[in-house]
């Protein structure tokens, strides 16, 4: 991928973007600058919350064994400062990982605030910044053509410089233990090592393990999760459990939505089912190379 295009000054100020070294974060935007206090706190509840035996997730405690995952903070949820320091987050993110890498991994970006939304609050908020964060990237970037831009569409996934997205939101008000965080977090998990998951023939016995694990630690599986092509992935963005009729608050832009290739949609008798964990998503995307 090219030089960043939304590097500049109000990006770098309002962001940092991080690696971790034994436990540690490591600037990775800005070696020279000093340890980041906030970043440290996030970093050590992150490894607390992930590595707990009893969270579900085993994709996220591998990109936090194997530190594999990068870590953006940022002041506050859906503010233009934010989303400026997102968008560089984020596109460094994808300079760094390959679709060929054999590691889980994982964008991490936590909000020092707002930490007093309930369940419908933090979901208008995880749209905004969204939403936000595609106005800057549409002039830049197609969406990416294996999924849909339309957001009821089930095949719908939030794109980023032409990068399919699975979005999971945390924050201290779900209701849900395995999303409870102390701040507002969204977790970018790239579609594509889904895709080398399947293909390696490790997806669906690592989805069994995640969705065993949820059931324990939460007496049920969650019940926003849904087939894969049956209902939007919109609708599991936040973790609520939304109204029959709720519309995901999101307007693609320029043009109309684009449609779906049919290459994307599962083999006849296939069920892929998303396991409701901040890095495991099974949204069906073909291989291709990055530009």
């Amino acid at each position: 991928m090219a030089n960043n295009p939304f590097d500049s000054e109000l990006a770098r100020r309002h962001g940092g973007y991080f690696g971790t070294k034994d436990g540690r974060p490591v600037r990775l935007s800005d070696p020279d600058q000093p340890p980041d206090l906030f970043a440290s706190a996030v970093i050590g509840a992150l490894r607390g919350f992930v590595l707990n035996p009893q969270f579900p997730c085993v994709g996220a405690k591998s990109a936090v064994n194997h530190e594999t995952y990068r870590l953006g903070v940022y002041d506050r949820l859906a503010s233009p400062e934010a989303t400026a320091g997102l968008s560089y987050g984020l596109y460094e993110f994808l300079r760094e990982v390959g679709a060929d890498d054999n590691e889980f991994t994982t964008f991490i970006a936590t909000f020092r605030e707002p930490t007093d939304l309930d369940e419908v609050g933090f979901e208008k908020q995880l749209w905004a910044q969204l939403q936000m964060l595609h106005d800057r990237d549409a002039p830049l970037h197609d969406w990416d053509p294996a999924v849909s831009s339309n957001p009821d569409d089930p095949h719908f996934s939030f794109s980023f410089a032409g990068h399919a997205f699975f979005i999971v939101g945390l924050h201290p008000g779900s209701t849900r233990l395995a999303r409870q965080f102390p701040w507002p977090t969204l977790v970018f998990n790239p579609h594509a090592q889904f895709e080398r998951l399947r293909e390696e023939g490790k997806y669906e016995k690592l989805k069994e393990v995640v969705r065993q694990r949820e059931e324990q630690l939460e007496g049920s599986i969650s019940p926003v999760l849904t087939d894969f092509g049956a209902d939007t992935e919109a609708k599991q963005y936040a973790g609520r459990v939304v109204e029959s009729d709720w519309h995901p608050p999101f307007v693609p832009h320029p043009g109309e939505p684009m449609e779906v290739a049919t290459v994307d949609a599962p083999a006849p008798g296939t069920v892929t089912e998303t396991p409701g964990c901040p890095v495991i998503h099974g949204s069906p995307r073909p291989t291709r190379s990055d530009p």
